[in-house]
């Protein structure tokens, strides 16, 4: 690498997707910007990524008993977006569901949030420590739980969850980071449950000529520019992300990806002129 602290320099920033050591990069660089992700992305997406999320947890259909994974998880905002819907499903108060997905050693939870990156973790904890309160169980022999989120350092490509036993997989602005995307669509294909509905929320480029140039202009000159001060980033995370998303698979080649893993009723949902899609599919 160019410098202690550069991750990306302009020779990886041609095809970032092609580097060998991609996994390790891409975790280097979120370790960096974990303490001022949310900022920068509440900022940078003129607040609409909450929005997107929100549409996300809308397209996944929940159920009042529906078990969540949230993959590439990060500070947790889709994780606990999931966790109200359900809670609001469940009449506003402790329902009677849990995870039974969770891994040896880990309490079972409605929901759990899945990141590739350790740092992220604690903050996600801390957001969602304000439903630290019991749940009762009808169906699980311990009866009681606390608490609504279990977050667990882990590869989206090797996910330490049973077959079978999610009903709703998430990853949000997450597969695009993944080493293998393709093999991380499998990896959840044998984590959900036959009906199992995957929701992968992207960013992407508008399709329209003249939006595509104008937000091309704001994502590529002057969002690295105002992201990496708020940050003092060093790692080239800020450049990155632009790069990472224009030499992108195409939402077609997504959708192909998802049809080979065994998904069907395969969907794309561009959001906001096509800055970012959310795309749905089921287990059959």
């Amino acid at each position: 690498m160019a410098a202690a602290d550069t991750v990306w320099d302009e020779e990886s920033l041609k095809s970032p997707h092609a580097a060998t050591d991609k996994r390790q990069r891409v975790q280097k660089m979120f370790a960096a910007i974990a303490p001022t992700y949310d900022l920068n992305n509440r900022l940078h997406s003129l607040w609409m990524d909450q929005a997107w999320r929100r549409k996300a947890v809308k397209l996944a259909n929940l159920k009042p008993t529906d078990q969540v994974v949230d993959v590439a998880c990060g500070t947790g905002d889709l994780t606990i977006a999931f966790f109200e819907e359900l809670l609001r499903l469940n009449g506003g108060r402790p329902g009677t569901f849990y995870i039974r997905s969770a891994p040896a050693g880990h309490e079972p939870r409605p929901v759990v949030g899945i990141d590739f990156t350790y740092q992220m973790l604690p903050v996600a904890r801390r957001k969602a420590s304000r439903y630290e309160f019991p749940w009762f169980d009808k169906n699980s022999p311990e009866g009681f739980f606390t608490g609504a989120c279990s977050f667990i350092n882990a590869d989206a490509q090797s996910l330490p969850l049973p077959d079978a036993s999610a009903d709703v997989l998430s990853i949000a602005f997450g597969i695009r980071n993944v080493a293998d995307p393709a093999a991380a669509i499998r990896e959840f294909h044998r984590v959900l449950r036959p009906g199992g509905r995957l929701i992968i929320l992207e960013f992407s480029l508008p399709t329209n000529p003249l939006l595509r140039t104008l937000y091309n202009l704001y994502f590529r000159k002057i969002l690295p520019r105002t992201a990496t001060w708020i940050s003092r980033d060093k790692t080239g995370a800020y450049k990155y992300l632009p790069q990472s998303v224009n030499t992108f698979i195409t939402r077609q080649r997504m959708q192909e990806m998802m049809q080979s893993a065994g998904f069907t009723q395969v969907q794309q949902h561009p959001l906001t002129f096509g800055v970012c899609v959310c795309y749905r599919g089921v287990k059959s």
